[in-house]
C-alpha cells in the first residue's frame, strides 16, 4: 500500500476545498446538515494554525487542521490547539490514515508551542470517537459552536 504523504496547504487550496466539501457532505448524512461553525481561513495560517492534506499517489484522500485556542482549558492550560476538519475519504478508510494525520497534527501543534489538543465532534461519529479515545484523548466539558447540542462530544489530550 502506498504511504500517505502529508502536505501543509492553505485553507483555500483546491485539494483542501475538495476535502472540506466532502466532510460537509458526510455531516449532512450523519447530522442532517452542514457544519456551520464560523471559520476564518486566517485561523489556519502560521503561527495561528495549519491545514494539511494527505495524498496517496498524488490523490487527496485525507485532511486535518488545527487552530490555536486560548479560550478552552484542558489539563490546566489554555495554550491549546483545536483539531478541525479531520477527514478521510471513504475508499481510503481502514488503512490507518486518520491515525497518521492525527499524529501529524499533534506533532505540528506541539512544535508551535501548544500544550494540549482539544476537539469537538459528535455522537454520530463513533469511528472518530474511537480513534480519539484509543489515541489517549479524554472527554472534557463541551465547548465550541455546538456546545449546546446533546450530540456534542469534546475531547482533549496533553501534548507534553
Amino acid at each position: 500500500m502506498p504511504e500517505l504523504v502529508i502536505a501543509r496547504v492553505g485553507f483555500g487550496h483546491p485539494d483542501a476545498l475538495q476535502l472540506i466539501e466532502a466532510v460537509q457532505e458526510e455531516y449532512v448524512v450523519r447530522y442532517g446538515g452542514r457544519d456551520d461553525t464560523p471559520l476564518d481561513p486566517l485561523m489556519f495560517e502560521a503561527p495561528a494554525g495549519s491545514f494539511f492534506v494527505g495524498y496517496l499517489d498524488g490523490e487527496p484522500v485525507a485532511s486535518g487542521a488545527w487552530r490555536r485556542r486560548d479560550d478552552v482549558e484542558a489539563f490546566g492550560t489554555t495554550v491549546t490547539a483545536e483539531i478541525k476538519r479531520m477527514f478521510v475519504v471513504a475508499h481510503a478508510r481502514g488503512a490507518g490514515h486518520a491515525r497518521t494525520v492525527l499524529a501529524h497534527l499533534e506533532s505540528t501543534a506541539r512544535e508551535s508551542g501548544a500544550e494540549a489538543m482539544v476537539l469537538e465532534t459528535g455522537s454520530e461519529q463513533p469511528e472518530a470517537i474511537a480513534l480519539y479515545l484509543s489515541s489517549g484523548y479524554r472527554r472534557i466539558p463541551s465547548f465550541g459552536h455546538y456546545r449546546w447540542s446533546p450530540k456534542n462530544r469534546c475531547f482533549a489530550k496533553p501534548l507534553s
